[in-house]
Formats: structure tokens, sequence, C-alpha cells
């Protein structure tokens, strides 16, 4: 063996090993969070919003009582931000993740209650096991704001920066626009072009949800109204959203009555036992319509 080849084996025998972090999928990551359905929606539907979060009480002990927010997007899609007044933002919607958003959102929160205010916040793309958002915060109803635009990003006169301001312009002219439904809880329109739609996230077993939906089918009663269409589900983090096709020339306020006879009607089917024949029919066609988003 040659000296150079025997320095390099040395070496290598010498450097620490890196140790191999693996993902672990979570199929339903936001189960038992009150707001399991309101966080999916926050999380896949909605283009700007935010809302407060408290931290649990240990983490209020060590870090003491820091102001956090959850936002569904922020600047870059970061995963988190902190202000130089100690202000802690989260953002739901980012490029990076593992097969558990729970345990990221609860390592980007505690990566930022580490980094020293108004610092860059690094959050590994794998965190590995470790608290997730069921052991960080203090549950409850999450406070949703909906806003037009990403201005609750910055602080006050940050867009006199040209370069800011520019940014600003682009993210906002992305925005959609979206209103929370009151008919039912994270129940969302929103207008895009050429279309209207209705996107009810469902907090129910997913199967016990596709077999309601199955037999409102059968009985012709999965439309909104006589000018609206089924247009199909998807399956995000282990829950179902139906979306509802509306003529694009109605707002938001003329579908909660329609949401509201729909809900009732799903509550009703929900609460049943058996699927007959043609509600069996009626699932394989729902299946057969249906998307995944992780």
């Amino acid at each position: 063996m040659s000296k150079r080849r025997r320095n390099t084996q040395s070496a290598a025998d010498a450097a620490p090993k890196r140790q191999k972090v693996r993902d672990i999928f979570v199929h339903r990551p936001f189960e038992g969070l009150t707001d399991e359905a309101e966080w999916v929606a926050l999380r896949e539907l909605v283009p700007a919003a935010s809302a407060p979060l408290r931290l649990a009480p240990d983490l209020v002990e060590r870090y003491g009582e820091r102001s956090v927010t959850l936002a569904t997007v922020l600047p870059m899609a970061w995963p988190a931000m902190t202000r130089p007044d100690g202000r802690v933002f989260i953002g739901l919607q980012r490029h990076i993740q593992s097969g558990d958003v729970s345990r990221d959102l609860a390592a980007a929160l505690l990566s930022a209650l580490e980094t020293t205010p108004g610092g860059t916040v690094s959050v590994p793309a794998l965190p590995g096991p470790g608290p997730r958002l069921q052991d960080v915060l203090e549950d409850g109803p999450l406070d949703v704001t909906m806003h037009d635009g990403f201005d609750f990003w910055l602080d006050e006169g940050a867009t006199d920066d040209p370069n800011v301001k520019a940014s600003l312009e682009r993210a906002n002219a992305s925005v959609y626009p979206t209103v929370r439904l009151a008919a039912a809880p994270a129940a969302y329109w929103c207008r895009v072009p050429e279309k209207s739609h209705v996107r009810w996230v469902l907090s129910d077993n997913e199967d016990a949800a596709l077999n309601a939906l199955a037999r409102l089918s059968a009985a012709g009663e999965l439309k909104l109204g006589e000018d609206t269409k089924f247009a199909g589900m998807f399956r995000a983090h282990g829950v179902l959203v139906p979306v509802w096709d509306l003529p694009v020339d109605r707002e938001a306020a003329e579908w909660e009555a329609p949401l509201a006879d729909f809900a009732k009607r799903y509550a009703d089917a929900l609460s049943e036992d058996t699927l007959d024949s043609a509600a069996r029919r009626a699932k394989q066609g729902l299946l057969g319509r249906q998307l995944t988003l992780r």
C-alpha cells in the first residue's frame, strides 16, 4: 500500500462518522390538535393568512412570553424568521419538508426561539425524532386572520426600500381572492382565473368521510346548488377535502347558506353505519376522482 493511500485511509478512519438521519412519514401529522382541519387548510389551500400561537408552559418558562405567529407562507418560503424585538414567525408552506410536517414546524419553532432576535434561523431539512407541534404549543382553536397580501411580513417603513417593495408587490400579485366561510369549519371560497371554488377540509376519519360522501352521491345530494358541480376531492395530510366548482360571477357570501345545508346533509350521512349497493358504486366513482396532497 502506498504512503498516500495509507494516509488517506488513516484520515478517513479518524474522521467522525456522520450520523444518518432517517425520515419518518406521518400520515396525519396534525391529528390531536383542536383545529386539525384548519391547520391543513392553511397549509394547503390558503394563500395569505396568519394566526397567533401560544407556547407550551415549559417553553414559556425557558424562553419567556415570546410572540409567535403562524403564517401560511414567509418570504422566500422560509420555515421561520425572527424580528429584532423577539417576535417569531413560523411558515406553514415551505420548499423543503420531511415526512412529518408537525415535527418540521416544531423544529422550526425551537430553532427560532434559540436564534438571536433578528438573526437568520437555521432549520434542518430532516430534523429527526423530537418534539412535535402537539408537544411545543398550548393547544386551542386557531384565531385566523385573512390577508389580501403579505404586508403583515414587514415592519413599519420596510417598504421604503425599493427592493423590498418590489419583492412584496410580486408576492402580492400571486394572491388570489380567498374568503373563510362561517358555515363550516376550515371551509374556504376562492376565485381563480375563470373559476370559483368552495373547498372544505373534513376533520373526520378519512374512510368515514368517504362513506358519507358516497351516500350523498348515491342520493344525488353532493352539489351545493343547481348551478354548481362537485369537482372531486383532495387527500391532504390524512383527511379529505371536497371541492365544488361554482359560477365565477357570484361572491363568497352567497355560498354560506348552501354550504350550511350541505354540512347538515353530510353530518346525517356520517351518522349512518352501512353502504347500500348504490353508495358502494358511488364510492368507487369518488375514488377515481381523488388526488393526494401530502
